[in-house]
């Protein structure tokens, strides 16, 4: 199998293309990421309560669930939209085999036993949804995923024996060892950030690695790779697989984060709101989910005050974060990131052009 990698790496890339003998993150000799990384870690010291929590600490659960969904549509080409129903299943689990104020319901095991069996559900059941979902393709692999989500908000909401019907779960349990209350707002922001880098260190290397790129292979052309030896299905499945545990984090972070879970969380509507956040930020690096996030979130909190002030109804913040969705896809196939390239380039183009003139 060795050799049929080494030969698939020489198909996919030219000479000229082939990577340094020392892989190098792309961020690691960009002042501006290193700048940012130092923003993120001193953010206590200068940010209030609620912008901590509300708005950083959701930026990065959102953009994390948003960088699963990444994963599968930039690396591989496979568009889901069940991302968030992954997420909120895993939410779910921690309520049920934790503890919870549904005391009839929850099991009442400790978080560190409840959260990585929630975690493996909540894999397990991604797994199988992209199991399902890789025999299609294109707009079929959509509405499968799109399915899904939907099923499993109609369960949700209509199950009491253990979802609790529209009710949902409350006054969820959060963890607390070593004598830190983990939910605490500092710790957990920690806890926030820590896990979403994690995260999006793993989706870049995995990038580079071997599986990274044979999934990139199938996405560009499966028939070749499959001449070449690839399972063309299996590294699919892997991939779901691998996006399905890391929705699952962000999940288990959100149920945390809000102490309750619902079927308002997983309603079809909010999964559309993980695709939002993934094209607006930008599909093709990791990074740009988390772009994607922070615009969401400031719109989602800010608009809505914004709009009562003008005398307007303060719902249609959502009219507002989709006319710039359209905007920016109209204006950029890559989201954010595709603007700030294209800037960058065009403000490159004229200092080199005068450089030139000199010479």
């Amino acid at each position: 199998m060795s050799l049929v990698t080494h030969d698939a790496k020489v198909q996919l890339r030219s000479p000229a293309a082939a990577p340094p003998t020392v892989r190098m993150w792309p961020e690691i000799n960009n002042p501006a990421a290193w700048a940012v990384a130092v923003i993120l870690l001193i953010m206590p010291l200068i940010a209030s309560k609620f912008f901590l929590i509300e708005i950083f600490a959701t930026t990065l659960i959102l953009g994390t669930i948003a960088l699963s969904l990444m994963f599968l549509a930039g690396y591989g080409g496979m568009v889901s939209l069940m991302q968030l129903t992954i997420a909120g299943f895993a939410g779910y689990m921690v309520a049920v085999f934790g503890v919870s104020g549904n005391v009839n319901i929850s099991l009442g095991w400790p978080w560190w036993l409840a959260t990585p069996v929630a975690l493996a559900l909540a894999t397990a059941f991604g797994t199988l949804g992209g199991a399902l979902a890789v025999r299609t393709e294109g707009i079929y692999t959509i509405m499968i995923t799109l399915a899904i989500g939907a099923a499993f908000y109609y369960f949700t909401n209509q199950n009491w024996a253990i979802f609790n019907g529209h009710t949902g779960m409350n006054n969820v349990a959060t963890p607390m060892f070593w004598g830190v209350d983990w939910r605490a707002d500092i710790p957990f922001y920690y806890v926030v950030l820590g896990t979403a880098a994690l995260c999006y260190f793993a989706v870049e290397y995995i990038s580079r690695a071997p599986f990274g790129l044979a999934l990139q292979g199938v996405r560009d052309n499966p028939r070749r790779m499959a001449a070449l030896g690839f399972n063309v299905n299996a590294h699919r499945v892997a991939a779901y697989a691998f996006a399905s545990f890391v929705a699952g984090l962000g999940g288990v972070l959100q149920v945390w984060n809000y102490r309750q879970i619902s079927p308002g969380s997983v309603g079809v509507e909010r999964c559309i709101d993980i695709l939002i956040i993934a094209v607006v930020g930008g599909i093709t690096r990791a990074v740009g989910p988390f772009i994607g996030a922070l615009i969401f979130v400031l719109l989602r909190t800010f608009t809505l005050d914004f709009l009562v002030q003008l005398g307007l109804d303060g719902n249609r913040f959502r009219l507002l974060i989709g006319l710039g969705f359209l905007a920016i896809v109209f204006w950029s196939s890559d989201g954010v990131i595709g603007l700030w390239e294209h800037w960058r380039q065009r403000g490159a183009t004229p200092r080199q052009t005068g450089r030139g003139g000199h010479g």
